[in-house]
C-alpha cells in the first residue's frame, strides 16, 4: 500500500534534472497520467533536500545535475528513506551507468533520447511498488 499518495490517488513525483525544459516536459507528461509533481530541483543538494522534504513516491532522476550527479542523490536519499523509488531518465545511457544505478537501487533506467514514451508507465510501475 502506498500511504504517501495524496487523497486523489495520484502518485507523488519529484523531478531531479538540470534542464528546466526537460523538467517542464516531464511535468506535462506526468500531469496527464494522473501523477502529481510535488517538487523539482537541478543540483544534488537541492534535490536531496526537496525529496526528503516532500517524501514523493517516485523520483525521476537525471545522471547529470548542476554541480554533481544523480548518483549522489540516489545514495543519500536511499540511505535516509529506502522506500522512495527512483526512475533514472538520462542521456548518459551507457551500460556501465545503467548497471551502477540499478545496483544502487534504481527501479528503472530510461534513455531520454529513445525511451521518453515509456516514462509515465515506468513511474506508475515504480509508484505502485513504493511503500512509505
Amino acid at each position: 500500500m502506498i500511504t504517501s499518495m495524496i487523497s486523489n490517488g495520484a502518485i507523488k513525483v519529484f523531478l531531479a534534472d538540470d534542464s528546466l525544459q526537460i523538467r517542464q516536459r516531464v511535468n506535462a507528461l506526468l500531469s496527464t497520467a494522473e501523477m502529481d509533481v510535488v517538487g523539482e530541483a537541478a543540483t544534488p543538494q537541492t534535490c536531496i533536500e526537496g525529496i526528503l522534504g516532500t517524501l514523493p513516491d517516485v523520483v525521476v532522476l537525471d545522471h547529470q545535475l548542476e554541480g554533481g550527479t544523480g548518483l549522489e542523490v540516489l545514495k543519500a536519499v536511499r540511505s535516509a528513506d529506502p522506500s522512495v523509488a527512483f526512475v533514472v531518465f538520462s542521456n548518459n545511457a551507457a551500460p556501465a551507468y545503467r548497471k551502477r544505478y540499478l545496483s544502487e537501487g534504481a527501479t528503472r533506467f530510461l534513455d531520454k533520447s529513445s525511451e521518453f514514451d515509456q516514462l509515465a508507465a515506468a513511474v506508475a510501475s515504480a509508484g505502485r511498488r513504493a511503500v512509505h
